[in-house]
């Protein structure tokens, strides 16, 4: 009688690595026949955002492109945020619900061929690296994303203004 109590255990212990073992085949399996698989090995943190290739570009190169006028840049953050200060020229499209609505707005304004750098503050903001993704699938092929770009601009002591000029 001993047996039979631990036949249904052990059965099962011999069915839980099986399980899991298909498990795993089949999601690999989906994941190779996606058309926009995912990554199996790549970098993944809460600075990129994404596993794989990054939007993040490094401090140095937005503040040599800023100052080559080489580059656009754009505050995701919110209109008051943007108003207590933001990089020097910087245009405001807060990435919040309006954002398809003032786009179309704004978007002569930005050239195509011009690198696009956005930003917004703390590194787990994720409203630049939405932005920068956005304005991706809108045709601006080089937009960036500057993580925690307003802190580390201001505290890197780069040009920065207050007030709402240069915003759409």
């Amino acid at each position: 009688m001993r047996n039979r109590e631990r036949s249904p255990w052990r059965q099962a212990l011999r069915q839980v690595p099986l399980i899991i073992f298909m498990a795993g085949v089949v999601g690999l399996g989906a994941n190779w026949l996606r058309t926009d698989s995912l990554p199996l090995v790549g970098e993944w943190s809460v600075k990129t955002g994404t596993a794989g290739d990054s939007l993040a570009i490094p401090l140095a190169e937005a503040a040599r492109l800023f100052s080559e006028q080489a580059a656009l840049f754009i505050d995701a953050r919110y209109e008051e945020d943007y108003a207590d200060g933001h990089i020097k020229g910087a245009l405001n499209l807060p990435w919040d619900d309006d954002v398809h609505t003032v786009f179309p707005e704004i978007a002569g304004a930005i050239p195509s061929d011009r690198v696009i750098i956005t930003y917004c503050d703390g590194e787990t903001c994720y409203l630049s690296y939405a932005l920068a993704v956005f304005l991706r699938e809108k045709g601006f092929e080089k937009a960036r994303e500057l993580v925690n770009g307003w802190t580390v601009w201001r505290d890197a002591g780069l040009p920065v203004e207050e007030g709402a000029a240069g915003s759409p």
